[in-house]
């Protein structure tokens, strides 16, 4: 998701964007006959903001009005999988790597699958912000690379230390125009951002060889926009399994961009070969219903992906409400009781 300041920003990409992209394409989609497993279909929810709110004593309560464990109530919508931001060194101890252990800790003993989605930053990694941690400010770019290398590696060990190994694992966030900018903005030096991307691969795969590594991106329907980095990435050798999308469309335009993000997702599995998941999705909590057939639709959507390679869809800190940071795409109301958005994990 993006950064904070006062109110919501609008995502900015890295590049300049087009939708109109969409109707010239030259391949045709295959027939969607195939879908994703249910049992392995990740219907998730990154909640990384959950450590901050239950610090304040923000409560959260089930369909009954009954206050209840944020987790619960995930879990009780049909949710099965939990997503952890981490950044390096944050001015506050949230999402630090002390805290992902304990969040990831707990979720896993509640039976959820785990994604760690590493920022390479102290603060909100996005299209429009990537900068380096403090502490790696003067590192030249072969410094970074170990950096990114020695980090990863550490928060992964620290959590198989502790019983927990992700599912997933994000090297970057959404890195429209790559990570720890200026040495790894893609626009300027795409082969830099590739070894950036292999060394989070690396320390992934050195702790877990079936920890599968996903290069994440926003704008989900923006077809041009992954076509220039995956082939980027391509033609520089980064090594990734997964390619992960955000999307957060409004009440007027959800049907489209849902179905351009699936025409983008089936480009993606036939292009690349590889598998994709929708990593961030949110819409206005004020519209509960509308939010329940978005979701319902964008969860069946990538469940057609063709060949079974639609891995899930995270709810991006559906349990966030009220005035929490000014943030008003989660699935709880004003009050904090969960809403029927949620309903659409149900199935």
């Amino acid at each position: 998701m993006f950064k904070w300041s006062g109110k919501i920003m609008k995502r900015i990409s890295g590049v300049v964007l087009s939708l109109s992209i969409l109707t010239g394409l030259s391949y045709s989609v295959a027939p969607l006959t195939s879908t994703a497993d249910a049992a392995t279909f990740a219907k998730g929810a990154d909640v990384g903001w959950l450590s901050e709110m239950e610090s304040y004593n923000w409560a959260f309560y089930n369909d009954a009005g009954v206050k209840q464990d944020a987790l619960q109530i995930l879990k009780d919508h049909g949710m099965n999988s939990i997503r952890l931001r981490v950044w390096v060194n944050p001015a506050k101890n949230f999402s630090n790597k002390a805290d992902v252990i304990k969040q990831a800790v707990r979720a896993k003993k509640m039976g959820f699958r785990i994604m760690i989605d590493f920022h390479y930053s102290d603060v909100w990694a996005d299209p429009a912000h990537q900068t380096k941690p403090k502490d790696w400010a003067s590192k030249d770019f072969n410094g970074l690379m170990k950096a990114v290398y020695d980090h990863t590696y550490d928060v992964l060990t620290a959590l198989k230390a502790q019983g927990v190994t992700p599912e997933w694992v994000q090297v970057g966030n959404e890195t429209n125009n790559g990570m720890l900018w200026e040495e790894g903005r893609a626009s300027a030096n795409m082969k830099n951002f590739a070894w950036l991307i292999n060394s989070g691969y690396d320390a992934t795969k050195a702790v877990n060889s079936s920890t599968k590594v996903i290069v994440h991106l926003s704008n989900g329907y923006d077809n041009s926009l992954y076509r220039w980095m995956f082939d980027g990435l391509k033609a520089n050798g980064a090594k990734y399994d997964v390619i992960g999308m955000s999307l957060y469309p409004e009440k007027s335009n959800w049907q489209a961009l849902n179905q351009q993000t699936l025409t983008n997702m089936n480009d993606m599995v036939a292009r690349y070969g590889k598998e994709v998941m929708v990593c961030e999705v949110g819409m206005d909590a004020s519209d509960p219903a509308t939010s329940k057939a978005f979701l319902t639709d964008i969860l069946n959507k990538t469940r057609s992906v063709s060949g079974g390679k639609g891995l899930g869809v995270f709810y991006w800190e559906p349990q966030s409400y009220g005035t929490w940071y000014e943030y008003t795409k989660g699935a709880f109301d004003a009050k904090g009781k969960v809403t029927i958005a949620l309903d659409a994990f149900l199935n």
